[in-house]
């Protein structure tokens, strides 16, 4: 009698979870395309960028240290 009781229970429990993890794809999927349209969006809305031209390298000095006899 308590195996019938726990069988029960588990199946119970089984369609619960199995529930819960399809809402859970649902709503990772709803955040994905939500956070793809956004960045869309914002792709859409950047302003053309330009590098600045190069300018000239600078030269340095390195001091260094003195010979030992």
């Amino acid at each position: 009698m308590n195996t019938n009781r726990i069988s029960q229970m588990e199946l119970g429990l089984q369609g619960k979870s199995q529930r819960l993890a399809r809402q859970a794809r649902r709503q990772r999927r709803q955040r994905a395309q939500w956070w793809f349209a956004h960045m869309r969006r914002v792709v859409g809305a950047a302003l053309e960028w330009r590098p600045e031209a190069q300018g000239r390298p600078a030269q340095g000095c390195l001091a260094l240290a003195a010979k030992r006899p």
